[in-house]
């Protein structure tokens, strides 16, 4: 019988150590650990955190559970205390269906910071493709105390209704119309095309181009200033010419190329950008501003007046978000008072050498 030798013993396979395990979380700190750490009432501690001015608590007090509540990671319950207080403190903000410029978003960075000053936090809801009644219902959900829409035409006096039977105590809108059952915050855009269309009248044109931004979304305001402008020069027997303009070099260079065929003598561009963008293609194209063809935007960027020649523009001015937080606050205190109609937009004439 042949000798079979034996097999050294295989080394059996080594696993790779598991990786250790997370900490377990800490217990979720409460207001009564704040209380003990600062060595407070916890009715201290929420009238502390939740910023109450009706009593008065000194400075080192406030400090000390301040600094208790950043050692422990402790953070109110908001839920908790819209359970106590009967209805939440936010502020609901649907975003706008148009892009927005940078005027709008200084106006709602001011608007969060003064509402946060006012205990009230700003919530932005993203909402594109909702619209009417189902953006209503979608924004009940979330149970505001406040819903403060842009574009008062997604919202219908049914949907107010909604919002308010769902728990807000204010619903403003702003728009240039007015919806049933909600405070108005008018801002007709219209009053920027305008402006824009007088001073071109003023200044002897009579030939009129307002450029209407080709991008999607931007329908909604490019329309009404281009309704303004036509207001403007209604019974003078001056020309408006709506023109699609893409923000692009290469569309503003195809409508600078065609620019003498169309007999022109002024632009309305809608806004700075396109202002800046449209008059860079002109004058490549040797058409001279102001002498052939006046330009005016709106805006009044920085960048427009650093350009040669200074580009004239429609400055405009909202109102500023301290007063809307407070009109906001005044509306949630006494949801059962008349309702309030505000303009919140001015405009003025910044006339430079472009024009």
């Amino acid at each position: 019988m042949a000798h079979i030798p034996k097999q050294p013993p295989q080394p059996s396979a080594q696993r790779p150590p598991r990786p250790p395990r997370p900490p377990a979380p800490g217990p979720v700190p409460t207001s009564a650990d704040v209380a003990r750490l600062a060595g407070v009432s916890r009715a201290t501690v929420s009238y502390v955190l939740n910023n109450t001015e009706a009593v008065r608590i000194s400075d080192a007090t406030r400090r000390r559970v301040r600094e208790a509540a950043e050692e422990l990671g402790y953070v109110p319950h908001a839920a908790a205390r819209s359970l106590r207080a009967g209805h939440s403190r936010m502020v609901l903000m649907p975003t706008p269906q148009a892009p927005v410029g940078p005027l709008y978003s200084q106006f709602i960075s001011e608007l969060q910071w003064a509402l946060r000053r006012l205990d009230y936090t700003v919530v932005q809801y993203g909402s594109v493709g909702m619209r009417g009644d189902d953006a209503a219902r979608a924004w009940a959900e979330l149970r505001p105390v406040a819903v403060l829409l842009p574009g008062a035409g997604t919202l219908t006096p049914r949907g107010v209704t909604v919002l308010k039977r769902s728990g807000a105590r204010a619903v403003l809108t702003l728009g240039p119309e007015r919806v049933e059952g909600a405070h108005a915050l008018l801002m007709d855009l219209r009053e920027i095309g305008h402006r824009a269309g007088t001073h071109l009248l003023e200044r002897g044109r009579r030939r009129i181009g307002v450029v209407v931004p080709s991008e999607p979304g931007l329908d909604t305001l490019s329309g009404p200033r281009l309704d303004g402008v036509r207001q403007a020069v209604a019974g003078t027997g001056a020309r408006v010419e709506p023109l699609r303009l893409a923000y692009e070099e290469e569309s503003a260079a195809a409508l600078a190329g065609r620019w003498r065929g169309l007999g022109l003598d002024a632009v309305f561009a809608y806004n700075d950008a396109y202002a800046m963008l449209l008059m860079r293609a002109l004058q490549d194209e040797g058409i001279d501003v102001p002498g052939d063809t006046a330009v005016i935007g709106a805006d009044d960027l920085l960048l427009g007046r650093l350009l040669r020649p200074r580009l004239s523009t429609v400055r405009l001015e909202l109102l500023s978000g301290e007063r809307l937080a407070e009109l906001v606050d005044r509306a949630v205190r006494d949801p059962g008072g008349a309702l309030e109609t505000h303009d919140v937009l001015t405009t003025s004439l910044i006339a430079r050498q472009s024009s």
